[in-house]
């Protein structure tokens, strides 16, 4: 997902009015935010077998077609996962000791980052890597760092870019091959194996230090990933497999045989373990930085940055123009010896465990989706749709239900207030008076439809929300009762936390659902007189013009429709927010999309695809992909 906008502080943008907004790409790795420990392998001596090439490419021919079939019936998905992993294991089994390792441990190589880092110009006075425990390694405080200050940036050459991708080993095949073309997370990853490959590259200071190991779900084993059964999260997480998979043995294949890949150091050995280390590196770290003449935006894995750890706050990172730099400043004061952090952005859990590879337990940003649509057999059908489409909201939708309150935003109070109107209160919203206006209360809280329909809308939700959480196999109670066993692995715990998480979200979506049912019931015994929208107030919508008042005010950025191609949320979320669009620089959400008619291709818009989708053209698919018990529609209206 990419959020545009500038520094939040005003102060700053002043001081540094040609920076440009970044953010945390996400797919915050085990390296950054609450990361998971990372295994450092010691280095392979060869394969432990030997495997001819044409029983190789035979494994990789049935591993591709198995990925590239049509989509699996519903409820089939783990049979086909289970079949996919198990070709996949066959290939690891095979390739056991050739994947290229480094010797000794990770931090080994941290004293020779920070040599290079200064040597190429970026800062590296105010802070040093340490080791944090269950957060993994961060940038601590050398001295005390004031909120706002600069202490930390890295000039563009250091960077591994997409264009420096293009004009490395890699180049040929990138001119010749679409699929590279259009994913440039792709071409980032096989740049990253290309150079850590080439014993004189620029970045090899850099790649030495990242980890040999993540804790995507790329990583988990079976059972853990059968722990996220039910859950909103899994079919990403089958599907990030699944493409993964798919992307490994359609380069394997490439490297192999295509002409313009003769040249490079992946021919010899390409294993699906080096090709799901780089995917994992990349969706971990990459973001949008504005290409040298500013004219459009390009992916980069951003050196030392990409060491600070997620917290809650603002976005303080940004690209400097001027200067040809990222830049971050102090999220907030820090003292000598403190962690320094960033905030990733407004990511929900599901989104960190799929992406960054861990749980954050205090996120404030946490939600889970659902999936609403009127039915188009319904009477009703042709004028709820026109009234949804005056306030910008399609007839079939993927909402958002909060962890905080209110449980439901803008959007969705809008959205349930029309499905649950009577043929009335159609009426009043399409021809009325003053019923252009009036759209756009549709999701105030203060001026309800009517009492009865407040009465129906909150009976929906707190029936739906006890419908999913009836769905899951466990129990809160007894997710909370296996994460106390002090055995359990820091994948398991984290598949169950995520678990319980969703459940909690449904949970407070419940209550409060019944507490508003039972507040406007009151209200309506009591005979309250309903709150009398005036035109006066208009004015504290967005604009001023009544011909310009766009329904997007009442978008939020988790909201999505339901095909993915219309409602890019979070890339409109500061314009939503009145911010001055700049460069958007949030790492990348979602794994790259596979824009060809190949094959391989297939299912290119899922938004688990393993690396993150096409930011070159500025936009997000984000059709849902959540569990089938999230994609029940509402057929009639309860009137």
């Amino acid at each position: 997902m990419t959020i545009y906008g500038g520094f939040k502080s005003s102060k700053i943008q002043a001081q540094r009015n040609c920076c440009c907004h970044l953010k945390r790409l996400s797919y915050t790795s085990s390296t950054m935010g609450k990361k998971s420990r990372v295994k450092t392998q010691k280095s392979g001596s060869g394969a432990s077998a030997v495997v001819s090439p044409k029983e190789m490419m035979n494994l990789i021919s049935e591993l591709l077609q198995k990925c590239s079939s049509a989509a699996p019936s519903a409820g089939k998905e783990w049979e086909e996962y289970i079949q996919i992993r198990g070709l996949v294991e066959k290939i690891r089994k095979k390739q056991k000791g050739m994947s290229v390792v480094f010797e000794g441990i990770r931090e080994d190589y941290f004293p020779d980052l920070m040599t290079w880092a200064q040597e190429n110009g970026a800062s590296c006075e105010c802070f040093t890597i340490a080791n944090f425990g269950d957060e993994g390694f961060g940038l601590r405080a050398t001295r005390d760092i004031k909120a706002e200050e600069l202490f930390l940036w890295i000039p563009r050459k250091m960077l591994m870019t997409v264009e420096s991708a293009q004009n490395s080993v890699l180049g040929p095949l990138y001119s010749q091959d679409r699929i590279l073309q259009a994913m440039g997370n792709v071409t980032l990853a096989l740049h990253l194996l290309c150079e850590r490959a080439n014993p004189v590259s620029l970045w090899l200071p850099y790649i030495r230090s990242l980890p040999q190991e993540y804790d995507t779900p790329l990583y988990y084993q079976q059972d853990e990933v059968q722990l996220l059964l039910g859950t909103q999260a899994v079919q990403d997480v089958l599907n990030q497999y699944k493409n993964t998979a798919r992307q490994y043995a359609y380069f394997y294949r490439l490297v192999q045989t295509h002409p313009a890949a003769s040249k490079l150091p992946l021919k010899d050995s390409f294993t699906f373990d080096d090709y799901r280390w780089a995917v994992s590196s990349v969706m971990t770290r990459q973001n949008q930085i504005p290409t040298e003449d500013g004219s459009r935006v390009t992916l980069a894995l951003i050196p030392l940055w990409d060491m600070c750890n997620h917290t809650n706050g603002l976005i303080t990172t940004g690209y400097n123009l001027e200067d040809d730099r990222c830049e971050c400043v102090a999220l907030q004061d820090y003292k000598e010896n403190e962690q320094i952090y960033i905030f990733y952005g407004t990511r929900s859990n599901a989104e960190f465990v799929i992406h960054n590879g861990f749980f954050f337990q205090d996120n404030s940003h946490d939600r889970v989706k659902i999936k609403l649509g009127v039915s188009k057999s319904e009477r009703l059908y042709a004028m709820k749709a026109e009234v949804l489409a005056r306030a910008g909201i399609p007839a079939s939708c993927v909402f958002a239900l909060h962890c905080n309150e209110p449980p439901i935003s803008a959007q969705l109070l809008a959205f349930l207030r029309v499905f649950c109107m009577t043929e009335e209160e159609l009426k009043d919203y399409l021809l009325g008076d003053h019923a252009i206006n009036k759209i756009f209360t549709l999701g105030n809280s203060e001026f309800p439809v009517s009492w009865e329909n407040e009465i129906k809308l909150w009976t929906f939700l707190e029936t739906r929300a006890a419908l999913l959480l009836k769905t899951y196999k466990t129990t809160s109670e007894e997710d909370r009762s296996m994460l106390e066993k002090p055995d359990l692995s820091l994948h398991s715990r984290v598949a169950i936390q995520l678990r319980l998480a969703e459940k909690q979200i449904l949970e407070k979506a419940w209550a409060s659902g019944r507490a508003k049912r039972l507040n406007f019931q009151k209200k309506l015994e009591e005979g309250a007189p309903l709150p009398r929208y005036e035109e006066s107030d208009i004015a504290l919508l967005e604009n001023t013009n009544a011909d310009a008042k766009l329904p997007i005010i009442l978008r939020k950025l988790e909201e999505v429709e339901e095909d993915g191609e219309a409602m890019q949320m979070e890339e409109h979320s500061h314009l939503l927010n009145g911010e001055k669009v700049m460069y958007g620089t949030e790492a990348s959400e979602e794994p790259v999309q596979d824009k060809t008619q190949e094959k391989v291709c297939k299912d290119a818009n899922s938004p688990s695809d393993s690396l993150g989708n096409s930011k070159e053209k500025g936009q997000r698919d984000m059709a849902d992909q959540s569990a089938s018990r999230t994609e029940e529609i509402p057929k009639e209206n309860s009137e």
